[in-house]
């Protein structure tokens, strides 16, 4: 009998959380339905390339595999900077500090441009990186002329972000969608038209991908200034108003929040893009198999991202208003709509593994290897939905320092060695690789879960 009022009060409070979380579920997908159709949009032209490149012949695909890494790689970490952006300016929204809101935009405009830059560097000795890592010599020609082709739509593709962010951070995701299906929709028949050479152009096999990456970027960009500009919803906040010379406070504060967000980014895409480059090394069969496998593990995991995206934002909304209840139900909201999308990724990968590497070559041997990868891809896609939203959700509270040692540790410490060990001591050539990704990830879902349940406690019983 002792017992049965503390069960009431238990019950209680259950259905309570129960009553919370549902209506912010709610908020979460329909702020992420739009990001998720964008990001699978984005990577959707991932997923053209591949298939492009893939009946071109098999050394385009892997020319375009190895490039595609590359590109990736130093894009992780100013992608992974700008996306201070949307907490930030959630946070401003909830507090109902809607005049600053323009000023931080012109600040993180010059440092998009200054990572342009920096991005842009790089690229341009992408060659020499490729030689010195030792990718087939077979392959270097074709992604060079697809990387030095695509630095030249860098610009436009930072700009995009910055612009995107900001409106994701202001709760408008519909842009970023319509933007990026439009992406997909100019890609395609540009990118087939210059690979194959119709219509009287030259076949150039990966650059004609590359040229066609560089259109999609630019006009993007050029999009989203049309909509920033024209947009009622933003007409208040006078973004394009005047112009700012550099506050380097701002920037500063703005770079001491998303260089870890970048760092941490580039950590864990760092693992994918080195296993990418050292199956690279194992001949163009393999570096194809294991770039369509990663194809369509990415293209699912555009889903959690989306989600992710909008936990960030609604995590950041509830930390402008000092609601720290709401900050625990917004991460329970995310967490448990990606736990959803990932029992039905798991299942695709599963039961549709070889219907699925034909959309991409007539290759039998890459059929069979890609096949069996993708079953590997299936396993981390729980971990991978815990982690993501549980990295979310730090970024919305801009702890992020922490977090990104986290990454080094998971997916340097724990994911590559032993994947270089699996793979390559024990001889177990691309299955070694994958079975470190699991094992980076796995150690990442874990560590990143305790530390958000742990800070967001922390929080809730400091402010009662």
């Amino acid at each position: 009998m002792g017992q049965r009022p503390s069960s009431c009060a238990d019950e209680f409070m259950t259905n309570k959380r129960i009553s919370q979380l549902l209506p912010e579920m709610k908020t979460t997908a329909v702020l992420a339905g739009p990001l998720v159709i964008g990001q699978i949009s984005a990577a959707l032209i991932g997923f053209v390339d591949s298939v492009i490149a893939g009946h071109h012949s098999t050394e385009t695909l892997a020319a375009v595999s190895v490039g595609t890494a590359i590109l990736w790689l130093p894009i992780m970490l100013p992608l992974g900077v700008l996306m201070s952006i949307p907490p930030t300016v959630s946070e401003m929204h909830g507090a109902e500090k809607r005049s600053e809101v323009g000023p931080f935009f012109r600040q993180s405009l010059w440092l998009a441009a200054a990572l342009a830059v920096l991005l842009f560097t790089f690229l341009s000795f992408s060659p020499f990186f490729m030689r010195l890592f030792g990718i087939d010599p077979a392959i270097i020609p074709g992604a060079s002329d697809f990387l030095l082709a695509v630095r030249w739509g860098v610009p436009g593709m930072c700009l995009f972000f910055c612009m995107r962010y900001l409106a994701e951070g202001m709760h408008w995701t519909t842009p970023t969608m319509v933007l990026s299906i439009l992406g997909v929709v100019i890609l395609a028949p540009i990118g087939y038209v210059l690979t194959f050479g119709l219509f009287g152009f030259p076949s150039m096999g990966a650059k004609g991908l590359g040229v066609a990456t560089i259109i999609v970027m630019w006009a993007q960009a050029v999009g989203f200034i049309l909509v920033l500009r024209k947009s009622r919803r933003f007409a208040d906040l006078q973004l394009f108003k005047q112009f700012d010379l550099p506050n380097w406070e701002v920037i500063r504060n703005t770079l001491k929040i998303g260089l870890p967000i970048g760092v941490m980014v580039l950590m864990e895409g760092g693992l994918f893009v080195a296993t990418t480059l050292l199956m690279g090394k194992l001949g163009t069969v393999i570096a194809s198999s294991h770039q369509i496998a990663i194809s369509i593990a990415t293209l699912c995991f555009m889903i959690p991202v989306g989600v992710a995206e909008a936990t960030t934002v609604r995590v950041g909304h509830a930390m402008g208003r000092r609601n720290y209840v709401g900050v625990r139900n917004a991460m329970h909201a995310g967490l448990a709509i990606v736990l959803f999308t990932q029992v039905l990724s798991a299942s695709i990968m599963i039961f549709g593994n070889e219907h699925l590497t034909r959309l991409y070559t007539d290759d039998i041997t890459v059929i069979g290897l890609a096949s069996t990868l993708i079953l590997f891809a299936a396993m981390f896609q729980f971990p991978d939905g815990v982690q993501v939203i549980s990295a979310a959700t730090l970024r919305g509270l801009k702890d992020t320092t922490i977090p990104m040692w986290i990454a080094v540790i998971s997916y340097w410490l724990v994911g590559m060695p032993v994947g270089i060990y699996l793979s390559f001591q024990q001889e177990m050539g691309p299955k070694g690789m994958w079975i470190g990704l699991i094992s980076g990830l796995t150690v990442a879902a874990i560590l990143l879960n305790w530390r958000t349940r742990n800070t967001i406690a922390k929080l809730i019983a400091n402010n009662p």
